[in-house]
């Protein structure tokens, strides 16, 4: 018999992807999001326990993030939960350069569990899925000053490796630390992005805390906000400015370089402006 796998955040940026990759091989597995039933919800630590019953092994990925100082008390409690259910395995989805995920990573490896940790850069798919898509749509880039370069990952590569993971043994309680294969400056990303498109796309930088005046003015919620402006203080002060190999020394094959993602991610039609 198979191993049933539980995906929380299976309705996410990596979730959904790697429920859909597991349904085509024909691999069970459990759906964890709020609309699911049973609802399995970060806020609500008794609705856990039914959700695990049953698995072998758990894909994790944090909502909102692991930067947030709870998660690493929620993390200790699923772990707590998986062990008393007998799950087998954990995969956590982890934050490069995190400190808080970090903690998180050490709980999963020292939890005597099969553990697999990704530590991923950006998704490239935040210029697509995330942050970045209204104001791409919208022609006009406001950006805070960051001077460093992010090797931005495609989730495509990482949710292989996330399934492969899941699914075989090859990848049993290893820490993989995922990136793309390029550095960039988030301005030229955005220029290779227009170029793809044919279309201008003014890019004006600020000071962030400017930035984050504008966000509250838009009236997103305080908690995005301190997790928007944590990451760009902390997680894009230098720390992150370089590439691994370890994809390709786990998948055997070499991550997809950006321009990979921006090409495949316009035929969609996604950064295209639709008028009524």
């Amino acid at each position: 018999m198979k191993p049933l796998n539980l995906i929380l955040g299976s309705s996410g940026k990596t979730g959904s992807r790697i429920v859909k990759k597991l349904i085509q091989n024909q691999i069970p597995v459990r759906l964890g999001s709020r609309t699911q039933s049973p609802s399995f919800d970060w806020e609500m630590p008794e609705t856990w326990d039914e959700v695990i019953r049953g698995v072998d092994h758990i894909y994790i990925s944090y909502q909102p993030d692991l930067a947030i100082p709870q998660s690493i008390q929620h993390i200790q409690k699923l772990i707590e939960l998986a062990k008393k259910n007998k799950v087998k395995r954990l995969v956590l989805l982890s934050g490069r350069g995190e400190p808080e995920a970090i903690a998180c990573e050490k709980l999963v490896e020292q939890s005597g569990l099969e553990y697999t940790i990704l530590s991923s850069s950006w998704f490239s798919q935040n210029f697509s899925e995330g942050m970045f898509l209204n104001q791409i749509l919208e022609r006009k880039i406001i950006f805070p000053k960051v001077n460093t370069r992010e090797p931005f990952v495609d989730l495509e590569d990482l949710t292989d490796l996330a399934v492969a993971a899941l699914t075989n043994d090859q990848h049993i309680n290893k820490r993989y630390e995922l990136t793309g294969p390029s550095l960039y400056k988030f301005e030229e990303s955005f220029g290779m992005i227009a170029k793809e498109i044919e279309e201008t796309i003014i890019f004006e930088e600020i000071p962030l805390k400017d930035y984050i005046f504008m966000l509250s003015e838009f009236g997103l919620p305080k908690d995005t906000i301190w997790l928007i402006q944590y990451l760009f203080e902390n997680v894009l002060d230098g720390r992150n400015e370089s590439v691994s190999n370890d994809f390709e020394l786990a998948m055997g094959r070499k991550p997809n370089q950006f321009i990979d993602y921006v090409k495949r991610t316009a035929k969609t039609g996604v950064w295209n402006i639709h008028t009524p």
